[in-house]
């Protein structure tokens, strides 16, 4: 619910700000609201966990490595957003569902038959979503589409990173990175005006403290115990809450055409998901 409402903030912070600038701040928010739970973690001690150390190569190459790939991720997807609707925006995003486990065969995980049938059904929905008579996709939506590529390969490494680091650590770490690498792109792209970051406030705010700071936390704490197949199928609804934040704040609307590639999508998304025997998919947001 968090993310799928976050496009619609994402949306109306464009009306102000340039995406890198909106990035920079919203991270940086993110970042600065976990620094209570890193004290009160630190003052807890939990040695119980098997965790590498903080200053570990693990822990420095993993962060570095989240941040950009979530720098590049958020910013495509921040400029699609731009010239496509939020709505449109979560289910083209919602792609990374099924682009985890074909992406996971580069690295050794096994991806079932349903997997393969439930991302052609998606495509033939990405299709009627977003590709037009003259058959060319729309601009903001194929910016949208890169993003959801980049986003699969953040699922990866938080996948092999959440088992092994501090859920805490891990996600100040790429946010820091993430805002860091944005304030220089928005230093060097964008014009900075401080009346336009209060007029932004609220969305900022939103897509900063909730979007970033809890559910993106959420999502690293939550991939250490929860089932792949049940946590993609939940959050593959994100694309759903877009669509209807979408409708309810900002008032768009999708055509019949557009509606039928979106049912399509999400189809496809729980399809691929659908639990087999013996599979070794690991697949999560």
């Amino acid at each position: 619910m968090i993310w799928g409402f976050a496009f619609v903030a994402q949306r109306a912070g464009m009306e102000y700000l340039g995406p890198f600038l909106f990035n920079a701040i919203r991270f940086a928010l993110g970042s600065a609201s976990l620094i209570p739970l890193l004290i009160y973690n630190k003052k807890r001690k939990f040695k119980k966990e098997k965790l590498l150390a903080l200053n570990s190569k693990h822990f420095i190459y993993g962060g570095i490595a989240m941040g950009m790939v979530l720098f590049i991720a958020s910013t495509f997807q921040q400029m699609g957003i731009v010239y496509t609707d939020a709505g449109k925006a979560g289910f083209i995003t919602g792609l990374y569902i099924i682009l985890v486990p074909i992406f996971g065969l580069f690295v050794g995980q096994s991806t079932s038959k349903v997997t393969w049938i439930g991302a052609v059904v998606a495509i033939v929905g990405l299709y009627f979503l977003s590709v037009t008579s003259n058959f060319k996709i729309d601009f903001g939506d194929f910016l949208v589409l890169i993003s959801a590529i980049f986003w699969a390969v953040q699922i990866l490494i938080v996948g092999f990173l959440s088992v092994r680091i501090d859920a805490i650590q891990l996600a100040f770490t790429q946010f820091l990175i993430c805002s860091i690498l944005s304030f220089i792109a928005a230093l060097f792209i964008e014009v900075i005006n401080l009346t336009d970051i209060i007029h932004a406030t609220v969305p900022i705010l939103y897509a900063g403290l909730c979007s970033v700071g809890i559910a993106y936390t959420l999502q690293i704490v939550a991939q250490k115990t929860a089932h792949p197949a049940n946590a993609a199928i939940i959050m593959s609804l994100e694309s759903v809450f877009a669509v209807i934040g979408g409708w309810l704040v900002l008032d768009e609307t999708i055509p019949f055409r557009g509606l039928f590639g979106c049912s399509l999508m999400l189809f496809g998304m729980i399809i691929s998901q659908l639990p087999v025997k013996s599979t070794s998919i690991k697949n999560n947001r």
